[in-house]
């Protein structure tokens, strides 16, 4: 199974503050040439401002640049010249957010844009339309006009970006249920492997290739605790990053030696997508139990049978051994061939 995968560690939410360029100012101006006694009025038009553009980048997987650099501004349009020259138009500004990101008027808190395209653009603050010079206000019985209009102020806004993860398939669970070594054994993602909990502090992504037609991108979150969706733990912040997700693994340590404890497992994770949002719940959930090479084949044999008379077989139930690499490939096959019917 050839894989490769990357591990994002990132800010996952900021706010920015953005200013257009304010339009340039039309010009009172009037032709002064040698032998040209009556010239006329030649003040020209003022440059609109510039814009500010969000733009989604594959190259940008993190928000944290903008923490410390968040207040964003536009050219302004050039004030308008004699002989009818216009001013130029002022600079856009172009800010890189990764795909994925959803894009929010923090002042109402009502969503703008969801970006999930590559190269995808978004206009998020317009610059102020120029002002107009005094040639365009001639008239027959106005000759001299000494009139102009001024440029508009550039739009002024405080947005806020969310970056949800785009994956196809996410994975959680309790800490220490394996998942970070499920992950790395899958693709060539390096996430934090160890022996206590919270060892995943920061969602991480891989892409998992099976074969030249058959990938999918696969998110690990921390574990999750009880009380989770309350906040508790790393809370909110980790359980968004699965509602792109169209197939949930729930990955569970069946080295327990009380099934009745096993069961309770299972049950708090559950709770915790329940609670959180019914779209998360409702999604379709694969139980992976995981570190069979610590059991018997009673014991797996034992908790199928339970998990499928609980649930009325409700969920798929898969056994794996994410450290011995047992059962990985076909869980990969089945989870991309069932990608498929989405």
């Amino acid at each position: 199974m050839k894989t490769r995968g990357y591990l994002m560690k990132f800010i996952d939410k900021v706010i920015i503050h953005v200013k257009a360029g304010n339009g340039g100012d039309g010009c009172i101006s009037f032709r002064r040439e040698k032998n040209v006694p009556k010239g006329g009025p030649d003040g020209g038009d003022g440059g609109d401002g510039g814009n500010i553009w969000l733009k989604t980048s594959k190259n940008v997987n993190t928000l944290a640049k903008y923490t410390f650099k968040n207040n964003f501004t536009a050219c302004n349009g050039q004030d308008g010249k004699n002989k009818k020259c216009s001013g130029k138009k002022g600079n856009d500004t172009f800010i890189l957010v990764p795909v994925g990101t959803k894009i929010s008027d923090n002042t109402n808190q009502k969503l703008i844009k969801d970006m999930t395209n590559d190269n995808q653009t978004l206009l998020i603050a317009k610059g102020g339309w120029h002002g107009i010079g005094n040639y365009r206000f001639k008239t027959s019985t106005n000759r001299t006009p000494r009139k102009r209009t001024l440029g508009t102020i550039g739009e002024i806004r405080e947005i806020k970006l969310e970056l949800i993860l785009l994956a196809e398939v996410g994975t959680l669970g309790l800490p220490n249920s394996g998942k970070s070594t499920f992950i790395k054994n899958i693709s060539n993602a390096k996430p934090k492997i160890g022996n206590y909990p919270f060892t995943t502090l920061f969602p991480s992504l891989a892409v998992v290739n099976l074969n030249h037609n058959n990938r999918f991108v696969i998110a690990d979150i921390p574990g999750i605790i009880k009380g989770a969706s309350k906040g508790l733990g790393l809370g909110l912040q980790m359980l968004k990053h699965l509602e792109r997700c169209k197939i949930l693994l729930h990955i569970i340590d069946i080295s327990s030696n009380d099934n009745l404890n096993l069961i309770r497992n299972i049950q708090i994770i559950i709770n915790e997508l329940k609670q959180y949002s019914k779209k998360l719940y409702d999604k379709p959930k694969w139980l992976i139990f995981n570190k069979i090479d610590l059991v018997d084949q009673d014991k797996i044999d034992s908790i199928a049978k339970k998990i499928n008379e609980m649930y009325e077989n409700k969920f798929q139930c898969h056994f794996i051994s994410a450290l011995q690499k047992k059962g990985l490939n076909t869980l990969c096959y089945k989870i991309s061939q069932s990608l498929k019917s989405f």
